[in-house]
């Protein structure tokens, strides 16, 4: 597994009449971390998109389990349990400290910029195999 953290505060205009965050503010918050994640491996989005390959958003599915309000500051977990091979699964957990607000995923395809269906890019799956590699060795023996 493979994971990143994104910080966000919640902005007043995130908020709605009663100061919970407004249920679609959640989407954003996941792009942030994936866009983040993306930057932190070195395959940042922009250059990807360079290279002709785009990663639309499949599927997107949120729990809301408690509200954010307001000035909260929640932390977007973000996690790539299995090494993706055509689609990408990303799983997000939104925490205010250790309470557990949101459980979230998207699921990703790479297209090309005529909407079609295409393999990954080679520099994608290197560093996929990469990291998972290196997740791996850290991860204690499973019993």
């Amino acid at each position: 597994m493979i994971s990143s953290l994104t910080q966000i505060r919640v902005r007043y205009a995130e908020t709605d009449a009663m100061g919970i965050t407004y249920h679609a503010n959640y989407l954003p918050w996941l792009e942030m971390a994936r866009v983040r994640f993306l930057d932190e491996i070195g395959l940042p989005y922009r250059e990807i998109e360079k290279m002709g390959f785009f990663m639309p958003v499949l599927e997107a599915n949120l729990k809301y389990l408690r509200p954010s309000r307001f000035d909260d500051e929640v932390q977007v977990h973000l996690s790539i349990k299995e090494r993706p091979s055509v689609k990408l699964r990303v799983d997000y957990e939104v925490r205010r400290g250790g309470e557990l607000l949101v459980k979230a995923y998207t699921l990703h395809a790479f297209m090309n910029a005529a909407g079609e269906a295409i393999r990954p890019p080679d520099v994608w799956r290197e560093k996929m195999r990469e990291l998972f590699a290196r997740a791996q060795k850290q991860e204690p023996p499973q019993a």
